[in-house]
């Protein structure tokens, strides 16, 4: 248990995918929700959408791109390696109903949860619009899995290096301008972006839902560090989501409250890098 079985490399190196062997996380997870993470004792807890799981084979995907110390020292281990602590799964599933036209849009490494999301609203019998973008073609992941889910497919690149040049929103807005039809709009990826798919789906009051990632550290309730504003009510992600209506979520509260340890973040990761 806890152990890699596989490992791959998804996006000029800095992405990472694993499959882990956990029979009792795989039977339980259900779309939306995640695992907190600890590659040894000592180590940062780090909470991760699950991106997919089989619970015939007893095993999780987990995606996470380098972005500091602990992300590094993660992409270290192989095939065979281990996780000390997986605790999961957290959070509450993502609501699924047949609704009819759903609209899913992922950002970098916010495609990857969305993926599970995806493949549930599909099996609930909706028609499903994905629209994909990155910053360039090498860091774009799991295209040919949500192209096999998905009943469309639009993909952008910030830097038009593949696909069309330009920004979800862009795709997002001429979709929703030609087909009043779309029930439901699902965002997951950066805070910008999904604060630009709120604003612009208030416009047309489409029901948007978005999958928040604030700083977290036990994910059961008790330390409330992943507060985030939602209705001018405070909420936990960790179990009062991560998943809120994205036109009540206070975004600009929630990108100050990430950038917060911003500093601290990068002294350790510059002394991990020389002393490594």
């Amino acid at each position: 248990m806890n152990k890699i079985l596989n490992k791959k490399i998804l996006a000029k190196g800095s992405v990472i995918e694993f499959e882990i062997s956990h029979p009792q996380i795989a039977k339980k997870v259900q779309p939306g929700q995640f695992i907190i993470l600890k590659s040894g004792e000592t180590g940062e807890r780090v909470p991760l959408t699950i991106a997919d799981s089989d619970a015939e084979k007893g095993t999780f995907i987990i995606i996470f791109q380098i972005i500091g110390k602990t992300t590094d020292f993660f992409s270290k281990k192989e095939i065979g390696d281990s996780f000390s602590d997986i605790t999961g799964p957290l959070g509450k599933p993502t609501h699924m109903e047949k609704i009819g036209k759903v609209v899913a849009v992922g950002g970098g490494i916010g495609i990857a949860p969305l993926n599970p999301i995806i493949k549930g609203f599909k099996k609930a019998g909706n028609h499903i619009i994905s629209i994909m973008g990155s910053r360039n073609k090498e860091l774009l992941i799991l295209e040919e899995n949500i192209k096999k889910i998905s009943d469309e497919l639009h993909i952008c690149t910030d830097d038009g290096s593949y696909c069309r040049a330009g920004f979800v929103t862009d795709i997002l807005a001429e979709i929703l301008e030609k087909d009043k039809s779309v029930k439901k709009v699902i965002a997951a990826g950066p805070v910008p972006m999904m604060k630009a798919v709120c604003n612009l789906t208030k416009k047309y009051n489409v029901s948007t839902i978005v999958s928040l990632n604030p700083i977290m550290v036990d994910g059961t309730g008790m330390c409330g560090a992943c507060r985030c504003s939602v209705g001018n009510e405070t909420k936990f992600a960790c179990v009062d989501g991560p998943e809120f209506d994205g036109h009540l979520v206070d975004f600009d509260e929630l990108a100050m409250r990430l950038s917060a340890y911003h500093e601290y973040e990068a002294t350790s990761w510059d002394l991990f890098k020389k002393n490594k």
